[in-house]
C-alpha cells in the first residue's frame, strides 16, 4: 500500500546519499522538463545527492538531455545504453551489450517490429524510433492511442517473438536481454560511482510513474511514486512505498524538497 510522502520516516530521508528517477511524466510534464524539476536537480547537485536517470527513451533521443539537464548521467532503452556528461563538455556513451550482439538483435527487433504492425491494428511505431539502438517501441499514448486490450496485444507478439516486454506511460517497449531498469542502475551506479546498489540500498530512493518501473519499486528499500500513478495503479506488479500529492514534476520537485528539508 502507498503511503504519503510526508509519512516517509525524517531519519531515513536523512540518510538518502541519491537519486534513481524515471523521466517521462516524472521528470517532465507534457513532454518537458518541468521548471520545478530543473530547478528540484540543481538544488539536489548543490546539496550532493546525485540524480541518475533511468528511461525507456532511446539514446538518441536522450543523448541532448544528457548534456544539458542536471544529471549525473542518463540509462536509456530500459538498462542498455548509458550517456553523461564528460568534464570538458562532450558525450560520454556505453552500452550494456557489444556491438556484435546489437547488430544481431537489431535484425530480429525490426522483424519483430513489422509483426507488432501487421497483427496489431492501429499499432504504430514511436515518433522517436529512428534513436533506439537496442529496443523497439510501440505508441500507446504519446502521440496515438491505444486501449488496454491493444496494448496486451502487442506485448503478446514481442514475448512470442522472444523479447522482453514492458510498458511505461507512453510505449510498450520490447529488446533482448535480461537487463532492464534495475540492471541499468546497478551499471550505471558501478561504472560511474565505483558503488553497489545493492550493498547502498538503504541510501538510495528511486521515483517514477508506471508499470516499467515495477522492477525498481520491488527491489529499493526507499521508492517513490509520483501522484499520476493513479493511472496504473491497479496494473502494477509491486507499488512504490510513498507517493506524491503532485503529479510529474511538481511530484518529483516535493520529494527533493523532503529530502532537502530532512538533512
Amino acid at each position: 500500500m502507498m503511503t504519503p510522502l510526508e509519512h516517509w520516516p525524517v531519519a531515513e530521508r536523512a540518510r538518502i546519499r541519491g537519486v534513481l528517477t524515471d523521466i517521462d511524466d516524472t521528470l517532465t510534464t507534457g513532454g518537458a522538463l518541468a521548471p520545478e524539476a530543473r530547478q528540484a536537480l540543481l538544488r539536489l547537485r548543490d546539496a550532493g545527492l546525485p540524480v541518475f536517470a533511468l528511461t525507456g527513451r532511446p539514446a538518441g533521443w536522450s543523448a541532448p538531455l544528457a548534456l544539458d539537464w542536471p544529471l549525473e548521467a542518463i540509462v536509456a532503452e530500459n538498462g542498455a545504453v548509458a550517456l553523461w556528461r564528460e568534464p570538458d563538455g562532450r558525450l560520454g556513451k556505453d552500452w550494456l551489450q557489444d556491438e556484435q550482439a546489437r547488430r544481431a538483435n537489431a535484425r530480429h527487433l525490426q522483424a519483430v517490429a513489422r509483426q507488432v504492425l501487421a497483427r496489431v491494428p492501429g499499432a504504430r511505431l514511436a515518433e522517436d524510433s529512428p534513436g533506439r539502438e537496442t529496443d523497439i517501441a510501440i505508441d500507446h499514448s504519446e502521440f496515438h492511442h491505444l486501449d488496454r486490450q491493444q496494448i496486451s496485444a502487442v506485448v503478446r507478439v514481442m514475448e512470442e517473438a522472444g523479447l522482453r516486454a514492458t510498458v511505461s506511460s507512453i510505449h510498450i517497449n520490447g529488446w533482448i536481454g535480461d537487463h532492464d531498469k534495475l540492471a541499468g542502475a546497478r551499471w550505471i551506479l558501478h561504472r560511474q560511482m565505483g558503488i553497489s546498489l545493492d550493498a547502498e540500498l538503504a541510501h538510495w530512493v528511486y521515483i517514477g510513474d508506471s508499470t516499467n518501473d515495477a522492477v525498481m519499486f520491488a527491489h529499493c528499500l526507499h521508492s517513490v511514486g509520483v501522484a499520476n500513478i493513479a493511472r496504473f495503479a491497479a496494473e502494477l506488479t509491486h507499488a512504490p512505498r510513498h507517493v506524491t500529492r503532485l503529479e510529474r514534476g511538481a511530484g518529483f520537485a516535493e520529494l527533493a524538497h523532503a529530502l532537502l528539508a530532512a538533512r
